[in-house]
């Protein structure tokens, strides 16, 4: 683990992925992709898990009403809760769920996030997200898949596969919460 001891000794090399036009323009073809995978758009809902899938659904939920001519219903899914690692994970605080008007049941739910790495967290969504209701179909949105699966889990679309080793990092910086948007691999 090389890269974890130069981290440590903040010896870590940064490589860029995504600058903040990347990120627009990958957002925008993925909006397409939703829009083209949905056989009725009305159905169509986004929950975004926090943090910073939150600020990408709600990025998407704008691109979609642009793309479809219509607002999209948009929300955001908690799942500190039904997380498996909350006894040796870090302390974290629930963030709100917001559910649209129409809720879930019946719906085709987009769970949008930033990095799809070993699934546990997509796992926690959809316990969080039946916990809500029945939605028709869920599908999976994430910015950069970078692999190292742990559960039979796959995003149905993605920004960039980013293939990395276990000890790299990739951070996703948003303006809404960062002050900047890029996403980077830390080596």
């Amino acid at each position: 683990m090389k890269s974890c001891e130069a981290r440590k000794e903040g010896r870590m090399s940064v490589r860029p992925v995504f600058s903040a036009a990347d990120i627009e323009r990958t957002l925008r073809r993925m909006g397409h992709e939703i829009v083209e995978s949905i056989p009725d758009p009305s159905t169509l809902v986004l929950m975004g898990i926090p943090t910073r899938g939150a600020v990408l659904s709600q990025r998407l939920a704008l691109i979609l009403e642009d793309i479809a001519g219509h607002p999209v219903a948009q929300g955001s899914l908690d799942i500190t809760m039904y997380r498996d690692d909350l006894a040796g994970a870090g302390h974290r605080s629930p963030a709100p769920t917001t559910v649209p008007d129409r809720g879930i049941d019946g719906a085709a739910v987009v769970l949008v996030d930033d990095v799809l790495f070993s699934g546990r967290t997509v796992r926690s969504a959809l316990d969080a997200l039946t916990a809500l209701g029945r939605p028709q179909a869920v599908r999976l949105a994430v910015l950069v898949d970078r692999g190292h699966r742990e559960l039979p889990i796959r995003a149905d679309f993605v920004g960039k596969n980013l293939p990395s080793a276990l000890g790299e990092r990739v951070s996703v910086k948003l303006e809404e919460i960062d002050g900047l948007d890029e996403v980077v691999l830390e080596i």
